[in-house]
């Protein structure tokens, strides 16, 4: 959500100021703050696992408790209920759910691109990102069928619903059919793809082809906001700290962490997510280059929604400034960390 143009605006505005000065000197006991991700622990979570190991929430006065997501959990939905204070959401699961009344807001976007890939086959002729079109099926998940291919038949010729065939979470299909793709996410499934046959998939990532939603995005409540906006910019800024030290400092605890949480998460795995995330910018780039990690811009949050509207993923007279606040990022916090 955009500033509110009310009284309390400058209330908030004085809180950080205050805050920004005060905040490597606590002076009360840690505020207990629990966030929950998306997913099992991995390198995709390595920026907060690192300001976890390190001490960086603590340097903020946070006592901070990451509960994995993973098969089971429901991680937003406790969110919704009070028992988590943040969640790692996305920023299409955020502009959806603002349509269907929930008040959840994005404060930060670590993932200036979304990891979202598809994959095909080496040497098969498959090119350029456009070339998918011509492969007799794409496996895929009944969510990404329903959205990001979506926008691939609206933005380039040839797509068409009966590629689709489900992905079940295993390569297996796709391996056996040489004239098929499937999606993944850049960190895990060309790892996976890569182990089983020697070689790495084709990689084509959405974002490089124009779809440009933010991913892993810091979403709280709006009460929180509201009543607490000095707790949520210490979770930003050190979340935002965690995220340089991790990917520019030494991780070797977060990962420890990390692998302490997931157990079958492996060195070898780890090791190619974060390489993949520096060489294609995930967190790193755009606005971020010149803002800092996490930035997040109303201007690229429209572009989002303007595309959903465009395929009728969104009415157009959705509100979706509702659904984000600028006023947590883009400060260059922790820049020089990357030196």
């Amino acid at each position: 959500m955009n500033a509110p143009a009310h009284s309390s605006t400058t209330a908030i505005a004085a809180v950080l100021t205050i805050y920004t000065v005060s905040v490597t000197l606590p002076a009360h006991a840690l505020d207990k703050v629990r966030f929950g991700t998306d997913w099992l622990a991995e390198a995709d979570h390595g920026g907060f696992y690192q300001a976890l190991a390190d001490g960086t929430y603590a340097k903020y006065g946070l006592d901070v408790e990451i509960l994995q997501g993973g098969p089971g959990a429901h991680n937003r939905a406790l969110l919704l209920t009070g028992k988590l204070d943040f969640y790692l959401g996305t920023q299409q699961e955020q502009l959806v759910g603002l349509e269907q009344g929930i008040p959840l807001v994005d404060v930060a976007a670590f993932y200036q691109k979304n990891a979202q890939v598809i994959l095909a086959h080496p040497g098969a002729g498959i090119e350029k990102f456009e070339d998918l079109a011509t492969l007799e099926t794409i496996f895929m998940t009944h969510g990404g069928f329903g959205t990001y291919f979506e926008w691939m038949k609206a933005n380039f010729s040839g797509f068409r619903d009966e590629q689709f065939k489900p992905y079940n979470f295993s390569p297996a299909p796709f391996l056996a059919d040489k004239g098929s793709a499937q999606q993944g996410l850049i960190t895990a499934e060309p790892y996976e793809i890569q182990k089983q046959t020697g070689k790495e998939p084709r990689i084509f990532l959405l974002a490089d082809s124009g779809y440009k939603p933010y991913a892993t995005m810091i979403t709280a409540q709006q009460s929180l906001i509201d009543t607490r906006p000095d707790l949520v910019q210490r979770f930003v800024d050190a979340s935002i700290e965690g995220w340089y030290n991790y990917l520019y400092r030494d991780n070797g605890a977060a990962n420890a962490l990390i692998k302490k949480e997931n157990p079958e998460m492996s060195d070898g795995q780890i090791d190619y997510a974060i390489n993949k995330m520096k060489q294609y910018g995930i967190v790193d780039s755009g606005d971020a280059l010149d803002k800092g990690i996490g930035c997040l811009t109303a201007e690229r949050y429209k572009a989002l929604f303007d595309e959903l509207v465009k395929v009728k993923l969104l009415e157009p007279d959705t509100d979706h400034t509702r659904a984000f606040d600028t006023r947590f990022s883009c400060k260059r916090v922790g820049m020089s960390l990357k030196d």
